[in-house]
């Protein structure tokens, strides 16, 4: 049988298509494009991943590669992006600290013996030598403080020392350490009466009262009680490790009796935690943020659920408070803030933004530039040109309140600086992130930092317009640390009504870390004189205005 020319070059045509698909074949599928093929050939038609554009419009088709293309890019960037984060929380650096690195251009030899020499001038060089006095540095170890109480022991010589003069002595110190004990503290009343004339009784008895006691006919002292709670919410050591150091001096104590314990004191100390949140809401001027913390749900034995722990500083008085909520909802907030009235600042969270709390026109929010700059600073290296850019203006800012800082400025001129210097670098950067935002992916790093500071960038300005406003929420940030390292160490709250007592003992430990007050020295103070404190001198016992009893 005769075949045309045409039908054999069509032939060979197939068989070369067939042998190149099969080779595909044994790779991967692959979207190949035919064009040469008039019709859909049954070589290709049995491969999966073959596409045939026979009868399809190929700049439509293109244009729909182009579109997926770009889509799976966006994809690529932000699964490399979250996979990088996650290597760098497990393995990597938890500092946010940015340093620029200085364009450095590499030295061409080449060059620089293409350069000609310069004949040196020989002048007479005069020499002033100024002999300058050495500072002199302090050497050796620091001085022990003075406030510890001191053991002498004498070693006198062990040769024959009489007849001889004492003409000085050298002190050789070592700082010690005695562990805590317990003890037993005894109140012996002696009972006296009078007895009657012949002998055979005794006419009334006269005791003396007991004092009132923290916890009524308990066995826990003051001082018992405030090194638990120390131990706990302070050094973040959990009850069941206390209990087993207890036991080595021979005591027994129970998890149910030092959380009866625990549950009586929280009794006591609400009314001084009720008064923390009153001084604290009553002023203008409040940061808020929240972190989380686990709680047994107590139907599902192990189960737990995540509850929150929402903090509010005041940074004026320098107290701050914590409020349990079983959930990160909006109504815990809108709760406690339902009569403030001042200065908001927080993060981004929505829910400070609501009707009820930020949209009030009796609060103005603000929102944290450390929040922000975080975002770029995660950004660098997904688009290291812009998020440098940003990161170097951001610094220009925090130089501004560093000098402010340094200088010890009052409110007033910290906010005629902030005017002068800060409010043109913030307008300046404003204006550069809306001419860079159609410029990225929006899924990126880069794109995600931009559109998160974009719409919050007028709230995280107004902090020019008051010298008392702070840059950023790190202060309460760096508060509410302590709660992450002893979600570490217990991992969970019992109970709903667990996690209201670590708010309130977090609350007040807290609040005596701001001002730099012994925890210890101040709870065992409350606790002795709550028993018998009036509702007027709550005020004077929190820890900013706290005395020891003397």
């Amino acid at each position: 049988m005769a075949y045309s020319a045409g039908f054999r070059g069509q032939y060979r045509e197939n068989e070369r298509i067939s042998r190149l698909l099969f080779e595909i074949k044994k790779r991967e599928p692959v979207i190949h494009i035919l064009g040469g093929c008039k019709i859909a050939c049954s070589a290709c038609s049995n491969l999966s991943g073959i596409v045939h554009l026979w009868g399809v419009d190929q700049a439509e088709y293109i244009s729909k590669l182009e579109a997926q293309n770009k889509l799976l890019l966006e994809q690529v960037t932000l699964l490399t992006y979250e996979l990088r984060d996650m290597k760098r929380m497990l393995f990597g650096r938890k500092s946010e600290r940015f340093l620029p690195q200085p364009p450095t251009a590499q030295l061409n030899l080449a060059e620089l013996m293409a350069e000609p020499v310069a004949v040196p001038v020989i002048t007479q060089e005069v020499k002033v030598i100024k002999k300058q006095t050495a500072e002199v540095k302090p050497t050796g170890r620091h001085a022990l403080p003075a406030h510890l109480p001191k053991v002498d022991i004498i070693l006198e010589p062990m040769a024959d020392t009489s007849g001889l003069e004492k003409i000085g002595e050298e002190i050789t110190e070592q700082l010690d350490y005695t562990p805590g004990k317990l003890l037993v503290r005894r109140y012996i009343r002696p009972k006296y009466a009078k007895v009657v004339t012949d002998g055979t009784d005794y006419t009334e008895v006269i005791i003396a009262p007991l004092p009132d006691f923290p916890i009524e006919k308990g066995i826990p002292a003051p001082g018992l009680l405030a090194q638990i709670l120390v131990d706990k919410h302070v050094d973040h050591l959990p009850i069941y490790r206390q209990i087993k150091r207890y036991q080595r001096d021979g005591v027994k104590l129970s998890a149910s009796t030092i959380s009866g314990w625990l549950d009586a004191t929280a009794d006591l100390l609400q009314p001084l935690g009720n008064e923390l949140i009153k001084v604290v809401l009553s002023g203008d001027y409040v940061q808020a943020d929240e972190t989380p913390m686990p709680v047994l749900n107590g139907e599902t034995q192990g189960a737990a659920h995540t509850g929150y722990l929402w903090a509010y500083h005041s940074p004026p008085d320098q107290l701050i408070f914590y409020d349990f909520q079983p959930g990160r909802g909006k109504e815990g907030p809108i709760h406690l803030l339902k009569d403030y009235t001042g200065y908001l600042q927080t993060d981004g969270y929505g829910v400070y933004e609501h009707a009820a709390i930020g949209g009030r026109k009796e609060i103005t929010l603000i929102h944290c530039m450390a929040h922000a700059r975080r975002y770029f600073e995660k950004a660098l290296d997904n688009d290291k040109q812009r998020a440098e850019h940003v990161l170097r203006e951001m610094q220009l800012l925090y130089a501004i309140e560093r000098r402010a800082k340094e200088r010890n400025m009052p409110a007033g001129q910290i906010r005629e600086l902030r005017r002068q210097e800060a409010l043109p670098v913030l307008q300046l950067l404003k204006t550069w992130l809306q001419e860079n935002y159609s410029k990225v992916l929006p899924k990126s790093p880069i794109g995600k930092a931009i559109a998160y500071s974009l719409p919050r960038w007028d709230r995280l300005s107004l902090y020019t317009t008051d010298g008392r406003l702070q840059i950023d929420n790190n202060p309460i940030e760096n508060a509410i640390r302590p709660v992450a390292l002893g979600r570490k160490n217990f991992l969970f709250a019992g109970s709903n009504e667990g996690g209201k007592r670590l708010a309130l003992f977090y609350s007040l430990l807290a609040s005596c870390k701001k001002q730099q007050v012994n925890p210890w020295e101040y709870l065992k103070d409350i606790l002795e004189r709550m028993p018998t404190t009036k509702i007027s001198q709550l005020r004077d016992m929190l820890p900013d205005k706290w005395k020891p009893q003397v």
